[in-house]
């Protein structure tokens, strides 16, 4: 079966039957149309707005193993489910991965710029098995002392099917230097997975790193923790990650904790096939590290791992946050899968936990921006903070801080779960702008003052920000921001 990777929509004014009618009357129902348009575009709420936006809530399908999206490439162990993430902390090496099917075959890459030899790296190979699924081979290699801003090429399957394929290295770190990252959270490989990922492909913002905010392929949805679903989620988005790194969180669905079926090990499929450069920020475990990229210092974190006092997480942020030098990366992003804020009622509240340990820290470091997925829609809040709260006071409710980071939500990315449409009522001060529909997000650093995000649904056109928001840095300019949107 053929899934397109391109689509439209086309609306049919004549079924609605404005062709019957004569010219003025067509007129005034144009402009009573257009009006209604607008003045339905959103709700305005006790908070801010809840778009009245509607698509089709039908839970999501997945696309049948035959697409030609999850098609295994020609030849003899041809290397498959390629992908690259940043392999150091600056950005100037890279990790690239692969599976073979068929035998181990080497673990090398050879790769050039246009002024350089070629060169060659050696990785490692590592295989597991889950229930009754035995992996392909999985090849890890790093380049390293790569030169910035710089496109390179490089082969894998060498000896065999050799294949070959590019990225670009970032820009030298450093505070007033551009660059745009994409948001993709809970893509799963439905067809509206599809849809996201060739929307955010067609964007004319053209996103140059994902940072993917978790939940990946949804084997653990189907029986058994079915882990061809792993291969097919693989194979799915190297059209994307074999060419721009893509930044990774474990979300709930990388866990494949089954100890009914004899599988105990959390995280055991996603950690064989998706290493990150944990070791290079200290940390000790590839659910939590750091990143510079340009202009920006990114803090992943995990949801699912232990974060209460004294764990290593726990310690690990605590001494990373001071290490920050904001004169260099003026930009400081936190991205994790599970939301604190939250106002819709699928996982409401499940970060709480997490929120009360580290919430006073992005406060005191003034974290400009937290991007989460895990709730399967859209949100964006105002800059608040709920660190005066105790179990023994009444203070309670989050209040506007411009110290505190924007909270944005981008779980939206098409899962077989379909979407969450339930919201708490009436919307919270502290929401902004909420809307159950499928989509990706762009954050456009200008420069060390301004970043633009931008939320873009699948229905609509590439260039349409549904969307969008003006931010301004905490460390160079933190005036308030928060009039500084358009919805």
């Amino acid at each position: 079966m053929r899934v397109q990777s391109k689509w439209s929509a086309v609306d049919n004014m004549t079924e609605m039957g404005v062709g019957s009618l004569d010219s003025s009357t067509c007129s005034r129902v144009a402009i009573f149309v257009v009006l209604g348009l607008v003045l339905n575009l959103a709700v305005v709420c006790n908070g801010g707005q809840t778009s009245a936006f509607v698509r089709k809530i039908d839970f999501s399908a997945d696309m049948p193993l035959d697409s030609d999206v999850f098609r295994v490439p020609l030849g003899y162990n041809a290397p498959q489910q390629v992908h690259i993430t940043q392999g150091d902390h600056t950005g100037s090496a890279v990790i690239v991965s692969w599976i073979t099917a068929d035998e181990p075959g080497y673990s090398k890459v050879v790769y050039w710029s246009a002024n350089s030899e070629n060169q060659t790296a050696e990785g490692i190979i590592t295989t597991y098995t889950f229930y009754n699924y035995t992996s392909g081979y999985i090849h890890h290699c790093i380049i390293g002392n790569l030169t910035f801003n710089t496109r390179y090429y490089y082969v894998v399957g060498i000896g065999e099917t050799e294949t070959q394929f590019w990225f670009t290295t970032p820009p030298e770190v450093g505070p007033d230097v551009p660059y745009t990252f994409g948001l993709i959270g809970d893509l799963g490989q439905t067809f509206d997975s599809n849809k996201t990922l060739t929307h955010y492909e067609s964007n004319l913002l053209k996103g140059q790193t994902i940072l993917y905010l978790g939940d990946l392929s949804y084997a653990d949805d189907y029986p058994n923790h079915n882990n061809v679903r792993w291969d097919t989620w693989g194979r799915f988005v190297e059209r994307s990650a074999a060419y721009q790194p893509w930044i990774w969180t474990a979300g709930n669905h990388e866990i494949d904790f089954a100890p009914e079926i004899g599988e105990p090990i959390p995280f055991k499929p996603y950690t064989h096939r998706y290493y990150v450069p944990y070791n290079a920020s200290g940390s000790t475990a590839p659910f939590w590290y750091s990143i510079k990229r340009a202009s920006a210092y990114v803090i992943v974190l995990g949801s699912y791992s232990a974060y209460g006092t004294y764990t290593p997480q726990y310690k690990w942020l605590q001494e990373e946050l001071p290490k920050v030098n904001r004169s260099e990366t003026p930009w400081l992003i936190v991205i994790m899968h599970c939301p604190w804020y939250n106002s819709y009622q699928s996982h409401y509240m499940e970060g709480e936990a997490m929120r009360v340990m580290f919430e006073a820290w992005f406060v005191e470091y003034k974290v400009d921006v937290v991007f989460s997925g895990h709730v399967h829609a859209y949100e964006r809040s105002e800059r608040i903070s709920n660190v005066a709260y105790d179990i023994v006071n009444a203070n309670c409710t989050p209040v506007k801080d411009q110290s505190a980071p924007v909270y944005i939500t981008v779980g939206d990315g098409g899962n077989l779960e379909g979407l969450s449409t339930v919201m708490t009522e009436p919307q919270p001060d502290y929401s902004v702008f909420r809307e159950a529909s499928f989509g990706h997000g762009i954050f456009d650093i200008k420069n060390r003052t301004h970043a633009h995000f931008s939320w873009h649904r699948n229905e609509d056109g590439y260039a349409v920000e549904a969307d969008s928001h003006w931010l301004f840095n905490r460390y160079y300019y933190p005036a308030d921001d928060s009039k500084s949107t358009s919805a």
